[in-house]
């Protein structure tokens, strides 16, 4: 793909391309939007169900294609890098409603420079992106540290989240790392989405619902009486001369607490 000319065939109007809300749609967007040559200022990308339509616009809908989903991730790695690359696939699982015309506007300055994306940020085209890739990583990270798992009584270990953002994916790495020989599943309640991992095998991602595990997660006696000893352990520990609330949110934040165990939550319970 090479940068097309500053004025194109459709100058005055805008040619939006819409596409669906997921990697593999948002770079057939891009691919559609380079490839028609109306001009990076003549074309914008935006996501399926939106709800507002823009006047003196024409809607293009993205057809998705494997060719062109490979074709765009070739000169991203070719042209701007593996690191550009990894930024437009965490950015892909943002909540922000205006991604993909982000990513598409970060593309056409990545694959035109010799300059890595991280030597960019005065751009605002690729700031955005960076603020929005390091959004989505935070929490990420934080969800690694803050998640919590029971045991189902097949001896299934399930874990709960409701993240802003899709990022379960990005989850799934480190505990296939860390729980390799378990049997696991880290569930998206806002999404009903799921991360299935078998023992010593790859894990996969399912479109689940909450009903399931809520019926299959009936802890043993066992797993009850360790929950409630965290829970004991958790208010021991604690100084209360020293409790600081403010401090506490900003280490750990309230949203993420309904999930965590020493919090009182349970997914069969709530």
């Amino acid at each position: 793909m090479t940068e097309d000319g500053k004025k194109g065939l459709g100058e005055g109007t805008t040619t939006i391309f819409v596409c669906r809300d997921s990697l593999e749609g948002i770079l057939c967007g891009v691919y559609d939007a380079w490839m028609s040559r109306l001009g990076h200022a003549n074309v914008a990308l935006e996501l399926e169900n939106q709800g507002n339509i823009r006047m003196f616009s024409q809607y293009r809908q993205v057809e998705e294609t494997s060719e062109k989903t490979e074709k765009v991730i070739s000169a991203i790695c070719r042209k701007a890098g593996q690191e550009a690359y990894e930024m437009v696939f965490r950015v892909s699982l943002s909540r922000e409603e205006e991604k993909a015309d982000r990513i598409y506007r970060f593309l056409v300055y990545a694959l035109n420079c010799k300059m890595s994306a991280k030597d960019m940020l005065q751009i605002p085209a690729v700031y955005e992106v960076f603020r929005i890739d390091r959004s989505v990583g935070n929490e990420a990270h934080l969800l690694k540290e803050f998640a919590r798992f029971s045991k189902t009584r097949e001896g299934i270990y399930v874990c709960t989240v409701k993240p802003k953002n899709d990022v379960i994916i990005l989850m799934a790495p480190h505990f296939a790392d860390r729980l390799r020989g378990e049997n696991w599943v880290i569930f998206d309640q806002g999404r009903n989405k799921a991360i299935v991992h078998r023992a010593d095998q790859g894990w996969i991602v399912v479109y689940t619902d909450t009903d399931r595990w809520k019926e299959r997660l009936v802890e043993s006696g066992d797993q009850k009486e360790f929950e409630q000893l965290w829970k004991v352990f958790h208010e021991r520990v604690a100084i209360k001369e020293r409790t600081n609330y403010v401090c506490q949110r900003g280490h750990l934040p309230l949203r993420f607490r309904p999930y965590m165990t020493e919090f009182g939550y349970r997914l069969g319970h709530d």
